[in-house]
């Protein structure tokens, strides 16, 4: 019992050059997905990798961020949502693509915006709201929402 939480101490207290380079979580991007995801992100201007679909969020962060996107008025035929629970290498790719470790992730005009976090305080704060009329990316004639 005890061995193991010295060793697990020991372990933690290597120094950072003896630590492996790349973590067992951390995997190298392949060709083929990075490809998929470089498509994906340049479908339309406005695109959202998300758990479940917009109809159907499978998660309230998801939701969130779709919530916050019709707020804004974002034009439907200037969107495109990716649920990342049909692919599990788009999952884990969108994460390194990004290297952003969390799902909803937003891409404007091909530009990584951010997770649920940030969607969220940039509505809160307008930035959002310039930055998808800078797009132009909105339903014409619709105010976004504060």
């Amino acid at each position: 019992m005890f061995a193991r939480t010295f060793t697990s101490t020991l372990r933690a207290a290597r120094p950072v050059a003896a630590r492996p380079v790349f973590l067992a979580s951390h995997r190298l991007l392949s060709s083929q997905t990075r490809s998929a995801i470089e498509q994906a992100v340049s479908s339309a201007p406005v695109v959202l990798f998300m758990k479940g679909t917009p109809e159907t969020p499978q998660c309230g962060f998801s939701r969130a961020a779709i919530q916050v996107l019709g707020l804004q008025g974002v034009n439907p035929a200037k969107f495109a949502a990716f649920n990342v629970l049909e692919d599990a290498d788009l999952r884990e790719g969108i994460k390194e693509f990004s290297d952003w470790p969390t799902i909803p992730q937003l891409y404007v005009d091909k530009e990584f915006v951010g997770g649920c976090d940030i969607l969220v305080s940039m509505h809160k704060n307008g930035d959002l709201a310039k930055l998808l009329e800078e797009k132009k990316v909105l339903v014409e004639g619709e105010e976004p929402q504060a």
